[in-house]
């Protein structure tokens, strides 16, 4: 873990990200105050993603399409509704 203080972070910043690595972290520090924190993004993905990654790991039950009970789509349309104090 890199530690700079701001003014050196605002003079070299494009070099110390270029020197970061996977997994490291730069400290951005105000007065040797750590303030923020300053990691590399995840790679970006390539290729899609596959289909039917959780097959056969659990199954939907019929009653998931039974229509709602009309308490839960009133309180969807209109709020929920708390009895008075």
């Amino acid at each position: 873990m890199k530690r700079l203080n701001m003014h050196e972070a605002k003079t070299h910043l494009s070099r110390h990200i270029a020197e970061l690595r996977e997994g490291e972290a730069i400290v951005l520090c105000r007065r040797n105050k750590p303030v923020a924190e300053i990691r590399l993004l995840p790679p970006e993905r390539r290729e899609p993603r596959p289909i039917g990654l959780c097959r056969g790991q659990f199954t939907v039950p019929d009653s998931f399409f039974d229509p709602l009970p009309d308490e839960f789509i009133d309180a969807f349309e209109n709020g929920p509704i708390f009895p008075d104090e």
